[in-house]
């Protein structure tokens, strides 16, 4: 069966809102304190993360998502003066977010919000420092592949920008970029017939485009380490989460079945899911996504809008 750009694009919305939501009630759990069955609303007895928060309900990693959503879809392009505006608007009213209750916010995301409600200037909010290389950038880039329709070397370029936003280190520019990448060669019609093409297609891609030497060549060769097989633990650290996702999609074809693995590592949960999610939801549609988990979602009612507004753009 053929999955449509249409497909493509509302599985990859939906996977990394539905992963995020399935994450969150798990997040911090070390994997052997996981129950049995992995489930939007966890079984009885089980000590969740977010007790306040209904099961259905994404994070900070679909509201951010959401917010470059926007941006891309009312600007045409990546604002970044637009994108900043609105990552405030979330961070102080809940723009976006279920219900507009925040409930999960990075530290390195938080520092660097507040930066921006100081006016700084956006491409500069973000922290460089080599231990402020959290995951909070990746988490909420996959709409800006979804949306552009620029050559490669372009959607490289506004990865690294909407990255600076929060997270201005090369790692987690270098890791933006080329999640993007792996992203966008999922939206092709056709399938492809070995799990692991995209992802080497996507690195040609980037080494192609990067400076031969500078540290984003060396966030790549020697931190992503993108030809070595992928492993990942499902941590916090940018480049373990960009790894755990690698891991999991090459290795499991069926969406319900990547994502309560990415549960399955424990720790950071709802982003590991959100980021195996979207890319599995790009890769096998929105028909891949149970419907159960689909129903159960919160927030639809600003979700539906944004996504009709993405195909219509994208078709």
């Amino acid at each position: 069966m053929t999955i449509t750009k249409r497909d493509r694009l509302e599985g990859g919305i939906w996977g990394l809102l539905v992963g995020d939501a399935l994450g969150v009630p798990y997040e911090f759990s070390r994997p052997e304190q996981l129950p049995a069955v992995i489930e939007m609303t966890p079984p009885e007895g089980f000590d969740r993360a977010h007790r306040g928060t209904p099961p259905g309900t994404y994070s900070d990693d679909g509201a951010q998502a959401l917010c470059l959503l926007a941006t891309l879809i009312e600007r045409e392009q990546l604002d970044v003066d637009d994108f900043a505006r609105r990552l405030v608007n979330w961070y102080s009213h809940g723009y976006l977010a279920v219900e507009c209750r925040v409930f999960d916010v990075g530290v390195q995301t938080g520092v660097a919000i507040r930066r921006l409600m100081e006016d700084v200037p956006p491409l500069e909010a973000g922290p460089t420092d080599e231990r402020r290389n959290g995951n909070g950038s990746l988490m909420r880039v996959l709409p800006l592949a979804l949306f552009h329709t620029g050559t490669d070397a372009e959607l490289v370029r506004d990865a690294d920008r909407q990255s600076r936003l929060t997270h201005g280190h090369a790692r987690s520019r270098v890791s933006c970029a080329l999640y993007c990448l792996w992203a966008r060669r999922f939206l092709r019609e056709e399938p492809w017939s070995d799990p692991v093409a995209p992802w080497q297609d996507a690195v040609a891609s980037l080494r192609a485009i990067l400076p031969a030497e500078g540290e984003e060549r060396e966030a790549l060769e020697f931190h992503i380490r993108p030809d070595e097989p992928a492993e990942g633990r499902g941590g916090g650290y940018v480049i373990d989460a960009l790894r755990s996702a690698r891991m999991i999609v090459e290795r499991h074809p069926r969406f319900e079945d990547a994502v309560i693995e990415a549960v399955r590592l424990g720790d950071d949960t709802d982003t590991t899911a959100a980021l195996v999610g979207g890319i599995a939801g790009v890769r096998e549609g929105i028909a891949s996504i149970p419907s159960r988990w689909i129903d159960a979602m919160r927030g639809r009612e600003q979700v539906d809008p944004l996504v009709a507004w993405l195909v219509k753009l994208r078709r």
